[in-house]
């Protein structure tokens, strides 16, 4: 009977966002569902507290807490978190969909790996724990229920619900340990402590099994499994599989060493002893066929193939026990020999003698039979591996790169040798910046060198200006670009109600609809409208108290100039007096160096307009008096003599003759 039927879940809209399809799978804190984000059109996973549980903080807590956890990973290897929530009594994390089946489900299926499918499912796993160890986190649950293996090959981690920051404790409010006991480390038994060596103990049981099929500690409860993980070795993988190379034991006694400060510190260390294992390893080695592995997925289930299809089929052999603990008396040893084949034969034949050229053409017969084998085994594999390039060995399937960003995409896509190209395109649902569709569509074969394309979301054809009366001109433009508009002219504008630097207004207006990429100007307050006072003259204290009492910022010119002013006062201003800004904005200062001091000319016995011209053209004000009666038009004196220093730009005074 199909107990999705029975799901209340199935079929409602979850948060009035989340349409809810199909139960995928149910834990003991939550069940996990296939969703479609009706906002974003796209499929993801919903994974659904119980409801029995969501009136426990500790457990909302804990929900809510791998929620954030595992959103800090971006990581190709870790299941992305889109999104969390509650609706009523339901308390949900929106999640990356991975179409695929679990390492556990491959382990029920396939008994023991090769070791090359090990690696290959291995290797991802640390490159993923070991993003998280370098972000300051632990998983501290890692088991082969919480390995995801897509259809499409690619391994990822799932369940960061115990995640924790490096090096807290682990035990949860009754005192129990937290995780699955089968792959707890000692000091989480201990003391409850879990770091990154905690990951790389369980990480070394996940190989362990992987390689031989079963678990290395078992028992008929929690405790007997917990006791043999704090006084057992992890008994090397080629005690149950004699065809391991001995760097595998090595590798696995290395991850399982029951002190932590002997194993590698982090999954980063581990993935790299991993990667040095597997170029030590021939072919031979990598391909080896453990007992445990069987050849036909259990059940024989339709379709399990392409489910599981990461990993190589291998020739069935018998299972090695999951349940039973794998200790001296359950141990596989290798078959006895076959008596028939082992029987020393009674009678011993002597060939007869025969003629010279009789020998050798046995010999040349012999050769060529074997020559004509060889040559029919070389024609096999040649015409095999060129069937196998022409159909599949050329190709790359497209990998899922929608609703990521362009960068993300990009990475993604050139990782599996592939070229991009970059087109865009208006979508009402997909959020501007990230991949809306990608050509060939995901999933499909292309060539190993062939280029996808990938469209870019404009977001909407038509985009509503926004209201940005008040807002501050950095968040203006921020949000102008956000939409897909650009920020056109900025005009300043002196404003009694708008703080200054914050917009008045925008042209279009508030609430206009306009295609992306249209120009919006924006017309900025310079605050309230304020006069300059004159400050000339005064000394450079007194001037700075003034304009800064006025709400003005004061800055200082660099160098002096000379003007009738003493040494040290303001010279002049910028703007001038009686010019208008607006409250915080700048007045320059220009401070005197003193008068300059030039040679006067002798004027006396010129004309009043000669003397008058002399004196102009030497940088003098001056001043014509003349006597009450019979004035002649001739300088009799003048205030500073002829040839004496006076300051530049001062008034020099000429007296006329009288006829008198």
């Amino acid at each position: 009977m199909d107990t999705t039927l029975q799901d209340p879940l199935v079929g409602q809209l979850l948060d009035g966002r989340y349409q809810v399809q199909a139960r995928v799978a149910a834990g003991g804190m939550a069940t996990v569902y296939r969703a479609m984000d009706t906002r974003l059109d796209r499929v993801l996973a919903l994974k659904v507290m119980h409801p029995s549980l969501a009136a426990d903080a500790a457990f909302v807590d804990r929900f809510i807490r791998e929620a954030k956890s595992a959103a800090r990973l971006d990581h190709p290897n870790v299941v992305g978190v889109y999104d969390q929530g509650t609706d009523g009594t339901y308390v949900y994390l929106a999640m990356e969909y991975v179409a695929g089946c679990t390492l556990r489900d491959v382990l029920r299926e396939r008994g023991a790996l090769q070791p090359r499918a090990a690696l290959d499912i291995a290797e991802p796993i640390l490159a993923a724990l070991g993003a998280a160890h370098r972000a300051g986190l632990v998983h501290r649950d890692m088991k082969p229920e919480n390995v995801l293996i897509g259809d499409d090959g690619r391994v990822k981690v799932a369940d960061f619900g115990l995640v924790r920051t490096v090096d807290t404790h682990s035990t949860a409010s009754t005192g129990s340990v937290l995780g699955t006991v089968s792959y707890l480390a000692p000091e989480q038994i201990e003391d409850g402590t879990a770091g990154p060596p905690a990951d790389v103990y369980a990480c070394g049981v996940v190989l362990f099994e992987m390689l031989t099929g079963g678990k290395p500690h078992t028992g008929g409860s929690a405790a007997q499994v917990l006791y043999q993980h704090l006084h057992e070795d992890v008994p090397a993988p080629s005690t149950y599989a004699p065809e391991l190379a001995p760097q595998l034991d090595d590798l696995v006694a290395a991850a399982t060493a029951r002190r932590p400060e002997l194993r590698p510190q982090d999954a980063v260390t581990l993935l790299a002893q991993t990667r040095t294992v597997r170029a030590e390893l021939t072919d031979a080695q990598l391909d080896a066929v453990p007992p445990q592995a069987n050849e036909e997925p259990a059940g024989g289930a339709a379709g399990s193939e392409d489910r599981t299809s990461v990993l190589p089929r291998v020739p069935e052999q018998p299972p090695l026990p999951l349940e039973e603990p794998l200790n001296h008396t359950s141990r596989l040893e290798p078959p006895p020999p076959d008596p028939a084949s082992a029987a020393e034969p009674t009678t011993r034949l002597r060939p007869a003698a025969a003629p010279r050229s009789g020998v050798w053409t046995g010999l040349l017969r012999t050769r060529r039979r074997a020559a004509s084998v060889i040559a029919a085994v070389l024609l096999v594999l040649v015409v095999g591996a060129g069937v196998w390039y022409i159909n599949s060995g050329q190709f790359t399937t497209v990998p899922a790169v929608l609703d990521m960003t362009q960068e993300k995409a990009e990475r993604t896509l050139r990782a599996e040798g592939l070229e991009v190209e970059v087109k865009r395109a208006f979508s009402p649902n997909v959020e501007r910046g990230h991949v809306m569709a990608t050509t060939p569509e995901n999933g499909k074969r292309i060539r190993g060198t062939g280029t996808v394309t990938i469209t870019l979301s404009k977001g909407p054809e038509i985009v509503q200006v926004p209201d940005l009366a008040g807002t501050p001109i950095a968040d203006a433009k921020r949000k102008l670009r956000d939409l897909g508009l650009t920020v056109g002219t900025v005009h300043k504008k002196f404003s009694d109600e708008v703080a200054k630097g914050s917009v008045i207004s925008t042209d279009p207006a508030a609430g206009s609809k306009r295609r992306p990429e249209t120009a919006v100007a924006l017309t900025v307050s310079r605050g309230a409208e304020v006069d300059v006072p004159d400050v000339t003259g005064r000394d450079r204290a007194d001037a700075e108290a003034t304009l800064r009492g006025a709400g003005f910022e004061v800055k200082i010119a660099d160098g002096t100039v000379h003007s009738p002013h003493e040494k040290g006062k303001v010279a002049r201003q910028a703007p001038g007096a009686g010019g208008k800004l607006g409250r915080g904005d700048t007045v320059t200062l220009t401070l005197s160096e003193g008068p300059e001091m030039v040679t006067v000319p002798d004027v006396t016995g010129k004309t009043a307009d000669d003397a008058r011209q002399a004196l102009s053209d030497a940088g003098f004000e001056v001043e014509v008096k003349k006597p009450f009666l019979f004035p002649r038009d001739r300088v009799e004196s003048q205030s500073v003599a002829g040839g004496g220093q006076a300051a530049k730009g001062s008034k020099i005074t000429i007296r006329l003759e009288s006829v008198l």
